[in-house]
């Protein structure tokens, strides 16, 4: 019985049973550059892709394989590709497929770190993001044209929290030929966005993958539904020879493995050249995390719905942004998208405005005062003046971050001591 369906079974076998040479249950950590090929003829085949095996480290490594593998059935996809951070993630996802005059269509509602990649960075790159208010799914098609590469979105957008409609911006890319990346950052478990039709999914591991703020990391899983050769034209990179791999045409060379094209392209051409590897110890350490996903997910989710309640009766507090306190289309797209549960953020502003928010930040004492978010431990933020300082007033607006607006990321500690602070630090405010 190795076909696993439930996420809590997935996350403790799936990829691995044991080490064959030694018998180990714990996935061994294999801390190495470079790996000996047992003869000539192997090393040629490992690199001109007939046989897949381990070269070296900053292309693949045997722990990280475990994570990648199970990454990518906890998710209903084929493959994927664990890099350096969740900021590499997002990065390499749209430039293995879109180069100089391409453009994507993202959603407006975005972290920070993401808003500033794809505004500026990307420019220098000569890649342009038309940014669309997702709450009318028809946006992302009017900006589309024949250069065009991706839709990106986040499926739970951080800080903003209303649930992207995967569903109806997935059938708009279908319709196109457009691949739609998804960042699942903030809804695992709680959200599987290929069965709602998208083709990509991003992760930062850094997140709640791991789980206990020690490692920073990100993933890249190929949902393998993308037709790259029926939308050719659209994807030279994947559907024309490279040249950057002896003329390899990746739809035809990758065909054996299965519909992997895009990740093998991403593996052994971005991963390659840039070099934004994961490294073995801390896949070590996300495959530790993930083995309690599924359970801490749940405490999260019941945490962070009890501090919506507590905030929303909290006549201190101005607005509480969480899925459950939405209406109408926003919370059907969020029931329809997290049936399971909202996750663990919980967003609000006190009234007061910007200085009532700096205030409480400052009186907190079990809370920490931390720019993450998916940690064990409740994490708080306020994003005017740190992870989206970077933006203009305007853009903020955009991004759901108002002056006052205050981040909560509820850990999985006993709620009634989150409530405590939380409850003391709101009356400081007004003090």
């Amino acid at each position: 019985m190795t076909n696993y369906t439930n996420p809590e079974t997935i996350a403790l076998h799936a990829s691995f049973r044991g080490d064959p040479s030694t018998g180990s249950v714990a996935v061994p950590m294999h801390q190495t550059t470079s790996f000996q090929f047992p003869d000539v003829e192997t090393a040629c085949a490992r690199f001109a892709l007939q046989e897949l095996g381990p070269i070296y480290s900053r292309i693949g490594n045997p722990t990280t394989d475990v994570l990648e593998q199970r990454m990518a059935v906890m998710e209903g996809g084929v493959a994927s590709l664990a890099v350096s951070s969740g900021q590499a993630a997002t990065a390499l996802s749209i430039q293995n497929i879109a180069a100089t005059g391409d453009n994507i269509v993202s959603s407006t509602d975005l972290y920070g770190g993401s808003w500033n990649l794809f505004a500026n960075t990307f420019k220098t790159m000569g890649i342009e993001v038309r940014f669309v208010d997702p709450t009318d799914p028809e946006n992302f098609r009017r900006a589309t044209d024949e250069r065009t590469r991706a839709y990106y979105a986040e499926t739970l957008p951080n800080p903003k929290l209303q649930v992207f409609p995967i569903s109806d911006v997935a059938a708009i890319a279908e319709e196109i030929g457009v691949p739609l990346i998804m960042d699942n950052t903030a809804a695992p478990i709680l959200c599987r966005p290929f069965d709602f039709g998208a083709h990509i999914v991003v992760y930062s591991t850094t997140k709640f993958i791991g789980g206990h703020g020690t490692s920073i990391g990100g993933m890249i899983i190929d949902g393998g539904q993308f037709d790259w050769e029926k939308h050719a034209d659209r994807f030279p990179m994947l559907t024309m020879p490279d040249p950057s791999y002896h003329g390899a045409i990746w739809t035809e060379a990758t065909k054996p493995m299965g519909p992997v094209a895009y990740i093998i392209k991403a593996r052994v051409t971005m991963l390659r050249d840039l070099g934004p590897c994961m490294s073995p110890f801390n896949a070590f350490q996300f495959i530790q995390g993930l083995e309690t996903l599924p359970l801490r997910m749940r405490e999260h989710t019941k945490n962070a719905q009890a501090v919506a309640d507590y905030l929303s009766q909290n006549d201190k507090v101005e607005t509480v942004i969480h899925p459950s306190q939405m209406e109408g289309v926003k919370k059907r797209w969020a029931d329809q998208h997290m049936p399971k549960g909202f996750g663990g953020l919980v967003g609000f502003e006190i009234k007061g405005g910007r200085d009532a928010g700096l205030r409480f930040i400052d009186a907190l004492e079990m809370v920490y005062h931390v720019a993450n978010i998916g940690d064990t431990r409740t994490l708080a933020l306020h994003p005017a003046t740190s992870t989206h300082q970077q933006l203009t007033p305007d853009q903020q607006l955009a991004a759901g971050v108002t002056p006052g607006y205050i981040r909560l990321s509820v850990g999985i500690e006993h709620i009634d001591d989150i409530l405590a602070d939380v409850s003391q630090a709101l009356e400081k405010t007004s003090a």
